[in-house]
């Protein structure tokens, strides 16, 4: 009698329909033992632009953070999704006090090391940001590569809550999103490939992999199923592309003013016909 194997199940759902949208993956990639390794070799790596964006760029941006927010000194900045601390540590040259939370234990144990060869005190803290309950904590918190489209719509409003209330009164509010542009750019694919060994998988396995945009809703998904010989596990990257006034309004509705609006976080002027934008808020 046959009986249905999960690696035949799991090809067919994949092969059949695509995900729902913003279903989630069981297996987070960015905390698995294997992926994280590559995940912060991409971090650090800063010439290139893939985990975190190249170190010239960073500076521009951390320069430029520190002047719209009038200079760091005594300033308490939450860092949201702050992987191996490459914003953070600037930061603290800055003079900002950093809190940095991030959801890889690998990252934050990097993070946590560097600033303790540096002798630099920078708080890090291996914890998923939708948990964070600061109140009234910080001058400024940042999120920075469009890391907020990753997040599901119920996800967005939540953290957009949990921000606020960790905000001081006139606290600001600093981040990037992609913009329609990207949308009309991104390129959909579909491949299959075996390995010995790579990114996903030390052992020798298939790779499955699409990249799909929904341009009703305006999102992108990164799909990607790994099989090996005793395993599969589907991985889901999801993206959401913003318009400008689609953007302010979820960040109004939870109470943030004072917008402005940038073509990216290095405070280049606002065009709206680049890949990305930046949206600077304040609390009440």
């Amino acid at each position: 009698m046959s009986t249905n194997h999960p690696t035949n199940i799991a090809i067919i759902n994949y092969m059949k329909e695509l995900p729902s949208l913003y279903q989630q993956s069981p297996y987070p990639f960015w905390d698995d033992e294997h992926i994280s390794k590559g995940m912060l070799q991409a971090h650090i790596d800063t010439n290139m632009d893939a985990a975190s964006r190249p170190m010239d760029f960073i500076v521009q941006s951390v320069d430029w953070i520190t002047q719209i927010a009038g200079g760091g000194q005594g300033k308490r900045l939450l860092d949201l999704g702050c992987g191996p601390g490459l914003y953070a540590d600037l930061l603290t040259d800055r003079g900002f006090q950093v809190t940095g939370l991030d959801f890889s234990k690998r990252s934050i144990a990097y993070a946590q090391a560097q600033a303790a060869a540096k002798g630099k005190q920078i708080d890090y803290f291996y914890q998923n940001y939708l948990t964070m309950d600061y109140e009234n904590a910080f001058d400024l918190a940042i999120l920075i590569y469009c890391d907020f489209g990753v997040l599901s719509p119920n996800d967005r409003e939540l953290l957009l809550n949990r921000i606020y209330a960790a905000l001081k009164p006139g606290g600001m509010l600093i981040l990037d999103a992609w913009n329609k542009p990207y949308l009309d750019s991104y390129q959909e694919k579909e491949n299959i490939s075996y390995s010995e060994s790579g990114f996903w998988s030390p052992k020798p396995h298939v790779l499955m992999e699409r990249a799909y945009k929904f341009i009703d809703t305006g999102n992108t998904l990164e799909q990607y199923l790994v099989i090996t010989n005793d395993d599969v596990k589907d991985y889901y990257i999801w993206n959401q592309c913003f318009s400008v006034t689609e953007l302010t309004g979820v960040m109004r509705a939870a109470g943030f003013r004072d917008f402005e609006c940038f073509d990216d976080v290095t405070g280049a002027d606002f065009t709206d016909v680049q890949k990305t934008f930046c949206v600077v808020c304040r609390k009440k």
